[in-house]
This record gives structure tokens, C-alpha cells and sequence, in this order.
């Protein structure tokens, strides 16, 4: 979604610079029609160079690449993710009764238990908090990557204002010269 923003940001100043243009062009015109001495002075002076919106500073949009490269990891992940999801597939505890295990009191800190059915038990809930820990580095690098482009937006919005508020004076300025004519 913040993609398609962008781009629509994008088009949106490749527009208003279309307009300034498109203004600058009529503004040229009404002095030719005002006077004489105006038709003179455009007639000698240079033509502005016609160019195109993309031209004018505003650079192609491209998504940053931290969000492409974090929505890529992020798609990666969460195929693998979707593999290994305990809800998506059979889980085997059929023989693995809770109410009969043994309690090991003297269980090492970075050691699993020595009692077979812990033992599994605490593999799986390391297994389940590596899953945790992935899913939450995936989190953490699309949050970074639409951060970035958040930013980047935000200037473009700057910029975008800036221009647009300068249009809208020249053209109220156009049209007091047109209603004078």
C-alpha cells in the first residue's frame, strides 16, 4: 500500500509540475496580448526549454530498497513459517502423557533435562521461541523498511506543498492579469 502511495505521490508531482509549467507558458502568452512591448520582449527572448515532469527534480519513484528487501525476506520467512506452523501440520504427541512425567530438580542451566519425554519438551518450546525469535526479526525489518519509506513520503509531501502553494499564487496571480485584460 505505502508502494502504491508513493507512486501516486510520484504522479502527482510529475503533475503540478506539468501545471507550473503549463502556467509559465500562459503567463508568456497574456504578456504577448497585454502589450506590444511585451509581444517584443517574448519574441526575442529564448523559448523556455520544454521538458519533462521527471526532469524538473522529481526523480522516477522506486520503493526503498530496505522495505523491498525486507518484504522479500519477509515473503521468504513466512513460507518456510507456513511449512513448519504447529497448526498446519500433524502434531506427534500421542505418546507423550504430561500427567506422568517426571520432575528433574537438578537440571542444568544450559542443559536439557536428562528425562527423554522434558527433554522434548524443552526442545520444542526452543524450537517454538526460535520460530518467535524469526517472526519477530521479520516484524522488526518490514517496521524499519515502512519507517524509511514513511519517510521518504514525508519529504516528498514536503516538497509536493511547497510547490503546490507556489502554484496556487501564480495562479491566482494569472488570473488577476487575464480579469485586467
Amino acid at each position: 500500500e505505502l508502494v502504491r502511495q508513493g507512486e501516486a505521490l510520484r504522479r502527482t508531482e510529475q503533475m503540478v509540475d506539468k501545471m507550473d509549467q503549463d502556467l509559465k507558458t500562459s503567463q508568456r502568452h497574456i504578456n504577448s496580448i497585454k502589450s506590444v512591448w511585451g509581444g517584443l520582449v517574448n519574441y526575442f527572448k529564448a523559448k523556455p526549454p520544454e521538458s519533462k515532469p521527471e526532469q524538473n527534480g522529481t526523480p522516477d519513484y522506486y520503493a526503498n530498497s530496505r522495505l523491498k528487501e525486507a518484504m522479500m525476506s519477509s515473503k521468504e520467512q513466512e513460507s518456510k513459517y507456513q511449512e513448519s506452523h504447529p497448526n498446519l501440520r500433524k502434531l506427534d504427541n500421542a505418546g507423550f502423557d504430561f500427567s506422568k512425567a517426571d520432575v528433574v530438580s537438578s537440571v542444568q542451566r544450559d542443559s536439557y533435562p536428562k528425562n527423554q519425554h522434558l527433554r522434548a519438551y524443552h526442545q520444542k518450546i526452543d524450537n517454538n521461541l526460535d520460530e518467535m525469535s524469526s517472526g519477530l526479526s521479520r516484524l522488526k525489518n518490514l517496521a524499519l523498511g515502512l519507517q524509511t519509506e514513511i519517510d521518504e513520503q514525508d519529504d516528498t509531501l514536503d516538497r509536493l506543498t511547497k510547490k503546490v502553494e507556489t502554484l496556487d499564487i501564480n495562479i491566482k496571480s494569472t488570473d488577476k492579469k487575464v480579469r485586467q485584460l
